[in-house]
C-alpha cells in the first residue's frame, strides 16, 4: 500500500498493477474487453443504449451535476454538467447521449461541450467524441479538441467501466495528436468529502495521457452520484469539487 495526499484529502490506495498501454490490436464489446491505446474497437451498435444506468455514471436525462474548479493563478470557474433528452447518432452507428458542459468564468462561458457517450450491454460507459468551443471575452475562438469516433481515425473508450477493479486500465478516448487519455483505477474504497457531502466507497482513478506527459490527475467516483472531485497532482494544480447534483 501506498499513501498519497494532497491538501485536505488522504487517500489509502494499492499499488498500480499493469502497464495499461496498448497500440495495433483490436478489442470487442462482445469480448467484454477495455480498449488501449490506439487499437481499433470494432464495436456493434446493438450492444449499446443511451440509457445510462452505471452507478458510478449515472446519466439519467435530467440530470445535473454543478462543480467548482480552482485553476492555477486563482481562476476560479463554475462547470454545470447536464443529461439532455437528446441523442445523437455517431459515425460509427452508435446511437450516443448527448451531455451539455457549461463552464463559465465571471458569469460568462469560458468552454460549452456536447459530449457523447452510450453503455453498452456489461454495463461499460463509453466516450464516442465531444463538440467543443472555446470561448474568449465572449466570443467562440476555437474548437480544438473536437472528435467523433469514425471520424478521421477517432476511436471511441470507456469512461467508466461496468465493475470497477483496481488495476483496471483503459483508453478513455483516441483521436491521434489531439486526445488521447487513458485511465487506470486505483482503488474502488476510497472516501471523498466535496461541498455537496460526503461519501464511501469511491472510486479513484488516476488519467494520464502521452500528448502531455507530465500532467497526471486524479478522479473519485461516489456512488449513485458520478464524478465528486478531480485534482491535478502533476504538471498542473487545478481542483475540482462537486457543489451540488440534481437527481431525475
Amino acid at each position: 500500500m501506498r499513501l498519497v495526499s494532497f491538501p485536505g484529502l488522504v487517500l489509502v490506495v494499492a499499488a498500480a498493477f499493469g502497464s495499461g498501454c496498448g497500440g495495433g490490436g483490436e478489442s470487442t464489446v462482445a469480448a467484454g474487453g477495455l480498449p488501449q491505446g490506439s487499437e481499433q474497437s470494432h464495436v456493434a451498435p446493438a450492444e449499446f443504449t443511451v440509457a445510462i444506468d452505471n452507478p458510478y455514471w449515472p446519466a439519467r436525462p435530467g440530470n445535473r451535476w454543478i462543480y467548482r474548479e480552482n485553476e492555477a493563478g486563482g481562476t476560479v470557474k463554475r462547470d454545470v454538467v447536464t443529461v439532455t433528452g437528446r441523442t445523437k447518432m455517431i459515425a460509427d452507428g452508435v446511437e450516443a447521449r448527448v451531455v451539455h458542459d457549461v463552464a463559465t468564468e465571471h458569469g460568462r462561458p469560458a468552454e460549452v461541450t456536447d459530449d457523447w457517450y452510450a453503455q453498452d450491454s456489461a454495463g461499460n460507459v463509453w466516450y464516442l467524441g465531444e463538440q467543443t468551443t472555446e470561448y474568449k471575452n465572449g466570443r467562440a475562438v476555437s474548437s480544438e479538441g473536437s472528435w467523433e469516433a469514425g471520424v478521421d481515425g477517432a476511436q471511441p473508450g470507456v469512461i467508466m467501466p461496468a465493475r470497477p477493479r483496481t488495476g483496471q486500465a483503459y483508453r478513455q478516448e483516441f483521436y491521434a495528436g489531439e486526445a488521447e487519455d487513458s485511465a487506470r483505477v486505483l482503488s474502488t474504497e476510497e472516501q471523498v468529502q466535496v461541498p455537496f457531502g460526503h461519501f464511501g466507497s469511491a472510486v479513484l482513478t488516476k488519467e494520464t495521457s502521452p500528448l502531455e506527459p507530465r500532467v497526471v490527475e486524479y478522479k473519485l467516483y461516489a456512488p449513485n452520484v458520478g464524478e465528486a472531485m478531480a485534482m491535478d497532482v502533476s504538471g498542473e494544480s487545478d481542483r475540482e469539487e462537486l457543489i451540488s447534483f440534481t437527481r431525475r
